[in-house]
């Protein structure tokens, strides 16, 4: 039987009556509500909160006036009303007047409505923005209403403004008015309809406010004390709850996942490190790979995220693995996200085990029939030690004799569900080794990827020269084109890259064709040879003009940044950036990660406009001042929030609505920290204390307490 109003006492909680049961909605409202903010339920609408409060606490007087002062209330009588100017200088003016001074209104919209509204004599209560001319305090399009008794006295909370749109505005729902919908809301609410979802003692500890309190205060608080401490709370138990969450996952994940054991490291590990590994590892791929081995031997499924800089040697560290792998009579097979990285990676591993008895393969969507047919029984037989792939692994046809390791590089670029299909190919599911060369900033991996265990590599290989970045703007570009001819000369090869614009793939091709162009104007051949590679051409001929320029058949390499990531061609030394400041900077740093890959002396170089914004200067300052991509990292999240940065995950975990994993670095430590405490002590969640907490847990809205994320 469907609810009608008033029937709000008949659910089991409040909170779940639908939005358009509560006083002053109605099915109208609550249909934009519900299409404008997403906001179907009561519930819905107490955790829609304010952006700012408007303090109506006091009523000044008007001779206490200073121009210092920002919003003010005040209270009279209005003892002039009149209207001046014509047509788009008509304004409606009138003169408030208390025993201390008098005050001028001043309307230039709605002049009819406030003309019917007010009344020389009338008394009113007065709000708005204070500001002076000529010396006299005036405020411009004031809120007014009518002085009763009760209102002398000011309110006794603060009043909440809340977010909303140009369509609830329309049908009378400004962020003001939703605040009396909230008040209504409010007033119905009692402590078992917002129940203790955080243990008592951790509660205690951290004088945190009651949770019933703490909603009732980021409404409608007493004063800004009262307000600061209510946001300290909901934002410390948004935090908390993601780092119980995904401690949970983690250390079930730790504790009931199977997993195949890597019992011993033999031979094929033991040779290639002895004979065949072509520089010394960095301390952070032995500390890696120290985890690795400790991840694979204990007989639970390792799910490990490994985050390493542009050129930190993550591949080695992965194909040690897959040596593990092999050693203990397992294959591997390894993911990338594009037909180039695949074949690269695929070259590179077949060149460094040449000399060993391990088994490699290619298999990617342009594998022909026959060769694929090879791959497959090899695959299925045993036969084939290593797999490397484009996302055809994943195909059903594809099936391994005893899958132990599974590598997914760029990992960002394949979904949740791509990822669950390798798991699938074994009856015990593999271990997952998934690996980004964009790095994560600390605060974004601790909620993005806190159900992983996750390594970083913040160290590069020995002998690597750092790549030289600088910005040039315009009036330079005669002087860029003459240092890449330069470089050429010496034996080199030089990048020039175009900036995607994302609403159109016309004006991409249009803007890289122009580009071309210009840069062959440079570049006349037969002096010069230039390659071009772009989304819009098909994968041979993309392919073919990536082979060119690797074997050095062109000098110059013109693409969009379809080349972001994975190739590697250790001869170019330059890396001319167009339009530099239309790239995040995640992406900068990805594309000079393409130079400086052999022994020589490389350059980025950062050209753009002559007019920039300051956040673009800023991105491109920290450009040239540093090299790490941890603090790039941390300083894109700082510029453009954890909703932008590419490779996050579409977990939910970011879903926050008032805590910033930027601004409250501080209080996620806390969370994280008190949650491990909680887990260590009662992984179950069965302590007496902590039932609270697991059945709010439990009940979470399409929240599953217990899943596993690869």
């Amino acid at each position: 039987m469907p609810l009608k109003p008033g029937d709000i006492s008949t659910l089991s909680s409040i909170l779940s009556n639908p939005i358009e049961y509560l006083k002053g909605v109605g099915p109208v409202k609550g249909d934009l509500l519900k299409k404008e903010l997403n906001i179907f339920s009561f519930n819905d609408l107490l955790t829609h909160f304010p952006y700012r409060h408007i303090d109506k606490t006091e009523i000044k007087k008007i001779g206490d006036l200073t121009p210092d002062l920002d919003y003010i209330q005040v209270a009279g009588k209005i003892v002039s009303c009149e209207i001046m100017g014509e047509k788009r200088g008509r304004r409606l003016v009138a003169e408030l007047q208390d025993d201390t001074g008098s005050l001028e209104l001043t309307w230039f919209q709605g002049i009819n409505w406030i003309q019917k509204t007010i009344h020389i004599g009338q008394s009113f209560l007065v709000f708005g923005r204070l500001s002076y001319f000529m010396g006299s305090p005036q405020i411009t399009h004031p809120e007014i209403e009518i002085l009763t008794p009760e209102k002398k006295e000011g309110k006794n909370y603060l009043e909440p403004v809340y977010p909303t749109t140009e369509k609830l505005k329309v049908r009378g729902l400004n962020g003001r008015q939703i605040g009396k919908l909230m008040y209504t809301l409010v007033g119905l609410l009692h402590e078992k309809d917002i129940p203790e979802n955080i243990p008592e003692n951790i509660i205690q500890q951290l004088q945190l406010m009651p949770r019933y309190q703490a909603y009732l205060n980021i409404h409608f608080p007493a004063n800004p004390l009262f307000y600061e401490k209510a946001l300290a709370r909901l934002k410390f138990e948004e935090l908390f709850l993601a780092q119980v969450r995904l401690g949970l996952i983690r250390s079930n994940r730790h504790r009931y996942s199977r997993g195949v054991v890597f019992e011993q490291v033999k031979t094929l590990f033991h040779t290639f490190y002895a004979s065949y590994l072509p520089f010394a590892l960095t301390g952070a791929q032995k500390r890696v790979l120290k985890e690795i081995r400790q991840d694979t031997a204990r007989g639970s499924q390792m799910n490990r995220l490994l985050q390493g800089d542009v050129g930190s040697g993550k591949t080695i560290v992965a194909l040690l693995s897959m040596l593990l792998a092999a050693d203990n009579g397992y294959q591997s097979c390894m993911m990338a996200p594009t037909e180039i990285l695949a074949r690269q990676h695929n070259e590179s591993i077949r060149e460094l085990l040449k000399d060993m008895p391990v088994q490699t393969a290619l298999l990617t969507g342009s594998t022909p029939k026959a060769k694929r047919k090879e791959i497959l029984e090899k695959a299925s037989n045993g036969n084939l030690h290593i797999l490397i792939g484009t996302h055809a692994i994943i195909e059903d046809q594809v099936q391994f004799n005893k899958l132990g390791l599974a590598v997914v590089d760029e990992q960002h670029r394949f979904g949740v569900a791509q990822r669950a299909k390798l798991w699938e190919k074994a009856s015990v599911p593999p271990h997952m080794l998934v690996m980004t060369a964009t790095p994560i900033p600390r605060t974004l991996a601790m909620t993005a990827y806190g159900d992983l265990d996750y390594s970083i590599m913040d160290e590069l290989p020995p002998g690597r020269i750092p790549v030289t970045t600088v910005h040039r703007d315009e009036s330079a570009r005669s002087q860029v084109m003459d240092f890449i001819k330069a470089e050429i000369k010496k034996g080199r090869q030089a990048y020039i890259i175009f900036p995607l614009i994302e609403e159109s793939e016309k004006l991409n091709y249009e803007n890289l064709m122009k580009g071309y162009e210009n840069v062959k104007a440079y570049f006349p051949e037969p002096a010069y040879w230039i390659s071009m590679v772009h989304g819009k051409m098909k994968a041979p001929q993309k392919e073919a003009n990536m082979q060119r320029f690797i074997q050095k058949d062109t000098q110059i390499m013109v693409s969009t940044t379809v080349i972001e990531v994975g190739v590697n061609v250790p001869n170019a030394t330059v890396m001319v950036i167009e339009s530099a400041e239309k790239f995040g900077l995640s992406q900068l740093h990805q594309l000079r990660g393409r130079v400086g890959r052999g022994g020589d002396k490389s350059y980025c170089i950062l050209l753009t406009g002559n007019k920039l914004s300051a956040e673009a200067r800023e991105r491109l300052k920290i450009m040239c001042a540093t090299h790490d991509g941890f603090i790039i990292a941390e300083k894109d999240l700082e510029i453009r929030g954890p909703g932008d940065i590419e490779g996050t995950r579409q977990s939910g975990m970011l879903n926050f609505k008032l805590a910033s994993i930027v601004q409250d670095k501080h209080l996620l430590d806390f969370a994280k920290q008190h949650a491990e405490i909680l887990l260590n002590e009662d992984p179950e969640l069965n302590l007496a204390v902590n039932l609270k907490l697991k059945n709010y847990l439990q009940q979470q809205k399409g929240q599953t307490l217990w899943s596993k994320i690869s």
